[in-house]
């Protein structure tokens, strides 16, 4: 398998490093706080390792799972370290009382994250529309992702699929709009009787 670096030490980091893991990915997380990055590869073990914050990630794939206010400032802080890799934001934009995005209409944060990294870096927007808690439950899930590059695309679908997620390509960057809209959705129907339990999925019949 390959080595996944994660930007975070979270409940977003907790829950897709440990499904990573668990399907035999190497992990790197990366973390401000270097005690908590420490604390969480220990907890996920499998050979999870500490990357010093800022510099060259370990995997291709670069998971910044960080929240929103804070994403642009820390792919800045990376700069050229990210030159070359597949960023993957997985922030949702809500405004201060979840009733909306904090991003303008016609905008998204995967597109203010692709705005700040260094060129032939590519962002792929994935993971923003499901709970860390259903995540972590590694069951088999719909995953919906969206970007502009298809090599990109490929390889987070292929990664997707080796969590024994189902790959679900929503289009270019663009549509992450969507994405950030359908993550709110999903507060929203679990706040109101669904409960913090549900996925959102496509049935084909």
């Amino acid at each position: 398998m390959t080595t996944i670096t994660i930007i975070g030490s979270g409940n977003m980091a907790t829950a897709i490093g440990t499904r990573a893991a668990k399907h035999g990915h190497t992990v790197e997380l990366m973390s401000r706080n270097t005690a908590k990055a420490q604390a969480l590869a220990d907890q996920i073990g499998n050979g999870a390792t500490i990357g010093t914050f800022g510099a060259k990630p370990a995997g291709d794939i670069v998971i910044v799972a960080v929240l929103y206010a804070a994403a642009v400032d820390v792919v800045t802080h990376y700069g050229d370290a990210l030159a070359g890799k597949i960023v993957v934001d997985i922030t949702n934009p809500f405004n201060a009382d979840a009733s909306g995005l904090a991003t303008t209409e016609g905008t998204s944060a995967a597109e203010q994250i692709a705005a700040a990294v260094p060129e032939g870096t590519h962002v792929v927007k994935a993971f923003n529309s499901i709970f860390g808690g259903v995540l972590a439950q590694d069951k088999p899930l719909d995953g919906f992702f969206a970007g502009d590059s298809a090599e990109a695309k490929a390889s987070v679908g292929a990664f997707l699929e080796s969590l024994d997620m189902r790959p679900r390509d929503a289009g270019g960057l663009r549509m992450a709009s969507a994405l950030e809209w359908a993550g709110l959705l999903l507060v929203g129907l679990a706040s109101n009787g669904a409960g913090f339990d549900v996925a959102l999925g496509v049935e084909g019949h």
